[in-house]
């Protein structure tokens, strides 16, 4: 395996699959299907996902709310997708643990670094909730911030799409697709990868992000393997 200690990045959205809100139960559970493949080769695994399938705080802004109570009510949406995801992956016996920035003892722990290190050292799936904690940062950020505090090997941002583009190919049919990018180069022509404070926070600490769809098959376990898969940003 390339790839011995992995962040796992998810969207909300993709946890819809075909509906308009909420969590499609068999996407999640191909999610946590595909998860296992890899686990089962010894890949220590930690994820991060996103909430916007229940609530994004950058569109409660919009409506009026203030943004930090918007924010926290984005967090609390992104423990349901963690759950969520927790559950599927232990009916499909891989054993998991949840960790949320925002105590919530009654169904987590609390995200502590060396307990989640110990818990990837026993393989066990390590799934971190409620983003950084702190209002006006995205799970992106937090990706990118667990991924250096456990010494990822490399982040997994799982999407819709199959790579980089050098447009949204969802909205221009003539975008073309970057197998390999440099940090540098995204920010040269603005590619739209992460935000820029997750973005920033690998390139300091030497990171490399992968995109790809995480909805075809097979996709995360050839990645791990090293095969070229989405596009990668490297140094």
């Amino acid at each position: 395996m390339k790839y011995q200690r992995i962040l796992l990045k998810l969207s909300g959205e993709a946890l819809m699959g075909d509906k308009q809100f909420g969590i499609d139960n068999v996407r999640i559970m191909q999610y946590a299907q595909e998860i296992k493949a890899v686990w089962e080769r010894g890949v220590e695994i930690a994820i991060v996902i996103g909430g916007g399938n229940i609530f994004r705080g950058v569109q409660a802004e919009q409506g009026g709310m203030e943004r930090t109570q918007g924010d926290y009510m984005g967090m609390l949406a992104t423990m349901i997708n963690s759950m969520a995801l927790q559950s599927a992956l232990e009916s499909v016996g891989v054993p998991t643990r949840l960790q949320s920035a925002i105590e919530m003892k009654q169904i987590c722990e609390p995200f502590i670094k060396r307990k989640a290190v110990r818990h990837l050292e026993k393989n066990r799936v390590v799934i971190f909730g409620s983003g950084t904690g702190n209002p006006f940062f995205t799970t992106d950020t937090a990706a990118s911030l667990r991924a250096i505090e456990i010494e990822a090997d490399v982040v997994l941002k799982g999407t819709r799409v199959d790579g980089i583009y050098t447009a949204d190919p969802e909205k221009d049919p003539s975008a073309e697709k970057y197998d390999v990018v440099t940090f540098s180069e995204v920010f040269e022509k603005g590619l739209n990868v992460m935000d820029m404070t997750a973005f920033t926070l690998c390139n300091e600490n030497k990171l490399p992000i992968i995109v790809f769809d995480m909805n075809k098959s097979g996709n995360l376990m050839r990645l791990v393997q090293g095969d070229a898969v989405g596009t990668k940003v490297e140094f």
